[in-house]
């Protein structure tokens, strides 16, 4: 009769099987957890950028401007945001505040909410409502913009919202369908540069002549692309006023 040891299911196992089985599950759990950690090593790091509820609700005031997309220009700030301070804004979820700041254009106006921050990318999150936008009153001081010339740039399109802090990754291919439909939403477009242009990283991205971004940019957002256009200086903001006809998808 055999004496190699044999597994009856009812019986307890023998002693050489327990032994193989219980290197097998050692190794195998150890492979498994090495794998998951070189695999999450492996990605790319999304970098700083989220919701600062640690600042707390900031309350500034501000000139607002349309490039199209509405900057506020803050003249009375608090400990966070200095007066010559330039931000974006945006509403909850895949929402702008076009129409709410559109008939504040070139007026004074209190706005209200949560900061998101990446690096020198911030902007604001507004409440609902007039407790997030309203007019406000004083003196309107002269918002000039200051022509830099054309650049041709190479980087990736991004949606303001999710890259300075409201989805981690905010850009990359895997993050595509969520910034169009962001952009569609009205949220401001980023145009994230490879190299610092005139010290900033991040641009905002317009069409020319202070448009919104062409739709025919939209087929090349979250890709890694060059192109050509003008580029002003608005407040602290750089604005890039993309020429669709010269972008090309770059390797």
């Amino acid at each position: 009769m055999s004496e190699k040891p044999f597994f009856v299911g009812y019986l307890p196992a023998p002693g050489p099987l327990r032994t193989f089985l219980l290197t097998a599950c050692v190794l195998l759990i150890a492979g498994l957890g090495s794998a998951g950690f070189l695999m999450g090593a492996a990605q790319d790091d999304p970098g700083p950028g989220a919701f600062r509820f640690d600042y707390g609700r900031q309350t500034v005031t501000g000139v607002v401007e349309l490039t199209p997309y509405p900057i506020l220009h803050v003249t009375e700030g608090n400990d966070r945001i200095q007066p010559g301070d330039s931000f974006l804004m945006t509403a909850g979820g895949k929402s702008g505040v076009d129409s709410r700041a559109e008939p504040l254009a070139g007026q004074l106006a209190q706005v209200s909410g949560v900061v998101l921050e990446r690096g020198d990318l911030y902007m604001l999150q507004l409440r609902g409502g007039r407790n997030g936008l309203q007019a406000a009153e004083g003196e309107v001081p002269e918002i000039t913009a200051e022509p830099q010339g054309r650049w041709k740039l190479a980087g990736e399109i991004c949606d303001g919202k999710c890259l300075a802090g409201a989805m981690r990754p905010g850009r990359g291919l895997a993050h595509k369908a969520c910034a169009n439909l962001c952009l569609l939403g009205d949220v401001p477009p980023i145009f994230v540069s490879t190299q610092p242009v005139l010290g900033e990283e991040f641009l905002l991205v317009t069409g020319p002549g202070g448009t919104r971004l062409p739709r025919a940019a939209y087929d090349y957002v979250a890709q890694f692309i060059t192109a050509e256009g003008e580029i002003t200086k608005r407040g602290d903001l750089l604005v890039w006023e993309i020429d669709v006809d010269t972008i090309e998808v770059t390797p």
